[in-house]
């Protein structure tokens, strides 16, 4: 049955064909039963017919042209016929697809033909017949088709109003997913920064030192080209762990463990392997910091030495200081170099990626050259309940 419905749905001058035909039907036995005067009834009843056929298309002209050939009916003292159930019709059709206020207009109309249609065609009731007779039979029909159409009218609208909030929820859920994305783009994109700087970086200065090193300590040369490899395949390894996360449902890179402070000793050995005087001191009983939180601490320490050994020059000694305190850890990573150029004026993506790490939970950086020289950059981040992580010892 709801296929025939939505058929019909699809095929709405079909349905109103048909129903011109039945009225057209109906309307032949009148013409049959009335011999020649009642072919004078004929263009009214074609006109309401055609109405019929064209009431989508306008409802208002429709319902116009209808009443008009009512009124010519009664003006000429015809007897009704079933073809002026086309004015019911109209009149539904009206309440269905224009404003109230409109089809209001078209039932008083409708109410005041039929009073008006009653008197003259009932000649043999009395006035209170008449008055009953319109009441009963045309008026109640008015009232029903009107009530039909206006209902019909507020379904249609709520509906809509349904399909336009669906929309909108559709359009928002869009636009969040969008949001989303971009966010999590932005933050494989800060990754895959941090980690390519770092590990390209330690492979420049280890290829420096090797080709320093090649004709007087072949030695010391096998050793950086060595490190570079290996600096090499641990950055290939982070890519690939970066790159799953672009792959649509690649969910095993994202059970990859991330790095913490509980590796900021393999950072600075992989520093001091290539060349730099590096130093790692904790200070105070450390605070529980979520994973996130441990990892924008561990990224502010990996962007810092990669900034010492692009812009502070080979001889430069770096400091790391992880100093817990009451309220979280501070984190602090200076340089005695010669400035940190780029990294200097705080345009630096390298910067930026840290700061906005450390401000996602709630914390402060702050970088900039020294007065005696060099460069510093310190990060604050605040303690939050997480599960404690094992000391680094006092000093490295």
């Amino acid at each position: 049955m709801s296929a025939f419905y939505a058929w019909l749905g699809r095929h709405p001058r079909l349905v109103d064909g048909l129903l011109a035909l039945l009225l057209a039907l109906l309307g032949v036995g009148s013409l049959t039963r009335g011999g020649d005067a009642a072919l004078t009834q004929l263009p009214f009843m074609i006109a309401m017919i055609i109405a019929v056929v064209f009431r989508r298309r306008n409802p208002a002209a429709a319902f116009a042209v209808a009443v008009a050939a009512g009124a010519g009916q009664v003006a000429v003292s015809h007897a009704p016929t079933g073809t002026d159930l086309a004015i019911p019709v109209l009149l539904y059709t009206l309440a269905a697809y224009r404003q109230r206020r409109v089809s209001l207009a078209g039932l008083a109309v409708s109410l005041a033909g039929s009073f008006i249609g009653v008197f003259v065609w009932t000649n043999r009731l009395d006035v209170y017949g008449k008055l009953l007779a319109a009441l009963v039979v045309f008026c109640a029909t008015a009232l029903v088709a009107w009530v039909l159409g206006d209902s019909m009218r507020y379904r249609r609208g709520y509906y809509a109003a349904l399909e336009e909030r669906a929309a909108r929820l559709e359009r928002e859920a869009d636009a969040q997913a969008q949001i989303a994305t971009a966010a999590e783009r932005a933050r494989i994109a800060r990754e895959l920064h941090d980690v390519i700087a770092h590990h390209v970086s330690v492979m420049v200065v280890q290829a420096d030192g090797a080709g320093y090193a090649l004709d007087t300590s072949p030695e010391r040369a096998r050793q950086a080209l060595a490190a570079i490899s290996a600096t090499g395949r641990q950055a290939l390894t982070e890519m690939r762990r970066l790159l799953g996360l672009l792959r649509s449902g690649d969910t095993r890179a994202q059970l990859a463990p991330q790095p913490g402070l509980g590796q900021l000793r393999e950072l600075v050995e992989q520093a001091r392997a290539a060349g730099m005087s590096v130093s790692l001191t904790q200070q105070g009983a450390p605070r529980p910091l979520p994973e996130g939180a441990e990892l924008a601490a561990y990224r502010v320490v990996q962007e810092s030495l990669t900034n010492t050994r692009k812009h502070a020059g080979l001889a430069a000694a770096a400091a790391v200081t992880l100093r817990y305190a009451d309220d979280g850890l501070v984190v602090q990573v200076s340089d005695d170099g010669r400035g940190a150029g780029v990294a200097a004026d705080g345009t630096g993506h390298g910067l930026a990626g840290m700061r906005e790490r450390v401000e996602m939970y709630g914390g402060t950086m702050t970088a900039g050259p020294l007065p005696q020289g060099g460069y510093e950059v310190t990060a604050r981040i605040p303690a939050v309940p997480a599960l404690a992580r094992p000391q680094l010892g006092g000093a490295a």
